[in-house]
Order: C-alpha cells, then sequence, then structure tokens
C-alpha cells in the first residue's frame, strides 16, 4: 500500500512520436490517464500519484538522472548513447528496432574490415565509437542529426550507421544493410537515488504495467472435452496453476478453462482438436494479475 499520498512520482515520457503514443496507451490500460490537452508538457494523472514530464526523447535520460524526474520511458538506444547510470526496470516489449550499418548497394561487403578507413554518418557517435573500438576498426566518425540516410549519397559518408525499423528508408536511398550493431525497444529507466516512498510508487505502477503486459501474450480458452479425455487434455493446459474442471449437464462431458499463451496458441489448438475438444472459445484477457 501507498502510504503518503502526498509523494508524487515523476515519469519524463516522449512529447510526440510513436514511441509517445505507446507509452500513454501502456498508461490508459493501466489506470494510469493523464489530462494532456492543450499541448501541456506537465500533467497530473487522475487516481494515481504519478506526474507526467513531456520531452524529446533525447532529453530523458539526463533529465531522469538529474533527479527532475524520477523515472522515464525512453528507447534502449538513446539511454546507451547518453551514457547516464540510470537503473533499467523495465523492458516495455514495444518501439523495437535494430541500430545498423549500412553502405551503398554498389558497394562489395566484404565484413567489419570494410569500414577500416571509411567515413561513416550517424547520430549516435558513442555507441559505433565503442563498437569499432571493439572491433579494432579504424573509422572516421561523422556526427550528423537527422537525415543520416542520405550522407553516402550527397558525398558526405561512405557508410551509415541508423535506426532501421523495416528497412524501407535504407533502400529508398540506394543502401543496404549489412550488420546490426544493438538490438533497441522501450524501457522504463529510473534515477539510482530513487526515494523509498518513490520506489514504492514505481513498483506499483510495473505491477499493473505487467498485468497488462501479461494479458496481451496470453488467451483464455473454454472448450468441452469428454470426461476421458480430460487427463490428457489437461496435461497441455497447465493454466496459471491447473485448468479449472467442470461437469456439464451432458452426462460424461466436462467444461476446462485455462490459460495459453500466443506463443503456443496453434500448437495448442491443433493438439485439443485431435484429443476430441469441441467447441473451443478463445476469449481476450483484459488485465492478468499474476
Amino acid at each position: 500500500m501507498i502510504k503518503d499520498t502526498e509523494t508524487i512520482l515523476r515519469i519524463a515520457l516522449q512529447k510526440s512520436g510513436r514511441l509517445h503514443d505507446d507509452s500513454m496507451d501502456l498508461m490508459n490500460r493501466s489506470g494510469i490517464k493523464f489530462n494532456t490537452g492543450a499541448g501541456r508538457l506537465v500533467a497530473q494523472s487522475t487516481g494515481f500519484p504519478v506526474e507526467a514530464l513531456f520531452l524529446r526523447d533525447d532529453d530523458i535520460p539526463q533529465t531522469v538522472y538529474d533527479g527532475v524526474a524520477d523515472i522515464g520511458i525512453v528507447g534502449e538506444n538513446e539511454y546507451a548513447e547518453k551514457g547516464y547510470e540510470l537503473e533499467i526496470v523495465k523492458h516495455l516489449n514495444f518501439g523495437k528496432c535494430r541500430l545498423s550499418l549500412a553502405i551503398p548497394k554498389s558497394e562489395h561487403y566484404t565484413g567489419v574490415g570494410w569500414f577500416d578507413g571509411k567515413k561513416v554518418a550517424t547520430s549516435y557517435p558513442r555507441i559505433l565509437k565503442k563498437f569499432f573500438e571493439e572491433k579494432k576498426i579504424q573509422a572516421e566518425i561523422h556526427e550528423i542529426a537527422g537525415s543520416v540516410e542520405i550522407a553516402p549519397g550527397i558525398g558526405l559518408a561512405d557508410a551509415i550507421f541508423d535506426i532501421v525499423s523495416s528497412g524501407s528508408t535504407l533502400v529508398a536511398n540506394s543502401l543496404k544493410e549489412v550488420g546490426v550493431v544493438m538490438y533497441s525497444q522501450a524501457v522504463v529507466v529510473a534515477n539510482k537515488n530513487l526515494e523509498p516512498e518513490k520506489r514504492e510508487i514505481l513498483d506499483q505502477m510495473l505491477f499493473r504495467f505487467n498485468s497488462v503486459m501479461a494479458s496481451a501474450t496470453n488467451k483464455y480458452v473454454l472448450l468441452n472435452a469428454p470426461n476421458e479425455r480430460v487427463k490428457d487434455i489437461v496435461k497441455i493446459l497447465p493454466g496459471m496453476k491447473s485448468p479449472t474442471v467442470l461437469p456439464l449437464a451432458q452426462e460424461g462431458w466436462s467444461s476446462i478453462h485455462s490459460v495459453i499463451s500466443e506463443e503456443q496458441f496453434w500448437e495448442v489448438i491443433d493438439q485439443l482438436k485431435a484429443l476430441g475438444a469441441e467447441g473451443i472459445l478463445i476469449i481476450p484477457i483484459e488485465k492478468m494479475i499474476l
């Protein structure tokens, strides 16, 4: 329980863009809602002791490090690039991308040694410098902000190091991806000196996040099965503890209720049908308290 209702946890969020939308969606589904009308940059949550600061994503790590915000939601790539000592408390499984090296399509790539002596344009010099040092590559890193993908075409660089999601931007600029340096997703970062009262609020927030995220990757399944097949079906439907088995009005039949993960969904359904299950219903889970 949160004892001190005066304590407010400050969270830094991206003020616009895909990461903002995904973060706000997670907040809303977790019952944490903000009044963000009229372009407000600071908003208080109703019903939960948290205040949001809406910032540029590359300002979030420093804002949390300086203690202006207590926690933040930011891409791992921005966290790694800024280099501030923060605690990653949760991976959020959205905002996924990769940081990759790309070269002109016309070039013959011979391995990472190709970059020796080359000029590489990027908005992430810190991450790239560390990678090249590990690989013992002597390359010139040219830092630019935005539109990195046009650098080889205008003679500014021989190659680029940038965020790749679908790869369509590379194709449009006659580039090819030749190596992934880092995979990234949205994370919750926290100041390492977070006060105990704020840590308690953070723990409650993470509990809500976990419940929402678990529900997104699991389905509730209901089915009817002959009694002689119940034991076999229970073996492939473990559920959270064990499936619920209820007798049907029709003698010799039972109703089985359980939870299955999205990854196992079709494999499990095929097995259930083979074991004689009928009337299989799959229901989305709104929240899942673990």
